[in-house]
C-alpha cells in the first residue's frame, strides 16, 4: 500500500511539473458511493476535442468487504455552453477484494475470504471546467461484475463526486 501511495505521489509530482499550456490532462479525485464509501484517483486524457481515455484506480471499503480496482473508460464529450460538458463513455477494469472476516455477507459460501474480479462499467455524467485549472463533475456509473462471490447479484451503481487539476 506504501509503494502505492508513493507512486500515486510521484506521478502527481510528475504531472504537475509539466508545463503543459493546452490542459489536455486532469487528476484529481472521483469520491463516490458503491456499496460502501471510497475514492479513485483519477487520470483523464483528452485525444480529441471530443473524446477522452479516462483511468481511476479505487479503492471501496464497505461493512461486508474491502476492495480495490482499476477502471479505464473510453468517453465521448459534448459541450453544454461555456464550461458546461457532459460525456457517456465504455470501459472495463479489473481488482480484488476481500470478505470481512467478523461480518460476512448472507450469500457468502464459505469458500474463499478473498478473490479477483473483473467488470465492465458504461458511465454518464456532467462537469464543469472552470477558467482556472479545475474541473468538476457528477457521473453515474453502472458496473457488472463478473467473480464468484464478490457480490449477490453481480451489479453495482455508482454515483460520484469527482474534482480533477486540469493541466
Amino acid at each position: 500500500m506504501k509503494k502505492l501511495f508513493l507512486s500515486a505521489f510521484l506521478l502527481l509530482g510528475l504531472v504537475l511539473s509539466t508545463n503543459a499550456q493546452d490542459r489536455r490532462n486532469a487528476l484529481g479525485l472521483r469520491l463516490g458511493e458503491n456499496d460502501g464509501f471510497g475514492f479513485e484517483v483519477s487520470y483523464q486524457r483528452l485525444l480529441a476535442s471530443n473524446n477522452r481515455l479516462e483511468v481511476d484506480l479505487g479503492w471501496r471499503d464497505s461493512d461486508n468487504y474491502d476492495a480495490f480496482k482499476v477502471v479505464g473508460l473510453y468517453q465521448w464529450v459534448w459541450n453544454i455552453e461555456g464550461g458546461f460538458n457532459w460525456y457517456a463513455g465504455v470501459g472495463g477494469g479489473f481488482g480484488t477484494w476481500s470478505f470481512d472476516k467478523d461480518n460476512r455477507p448472507p450469500y457468502y459460501d464459505g469458500d474463499d475470504d478473498s478473490g479477483f474480479y473483473a467488470l465492465l462499467a458504461g458511465d454518464i455524467g456532467i462537469e464543469y471546467n472552470f477558467d482556472i485549472p479545475l474541473q468538476l463533475s457528477l457521473d453515474f456509473r453502472p458496473e457488472i461484475y463478473f467473480a464468484d462471490d464478490f457480490r449477490e447479484d453481480d451489479f453495482g451503481p455508482d454515483i460520484a463526486l469527482g474534482v480533477r487539476y486540469r493541466f
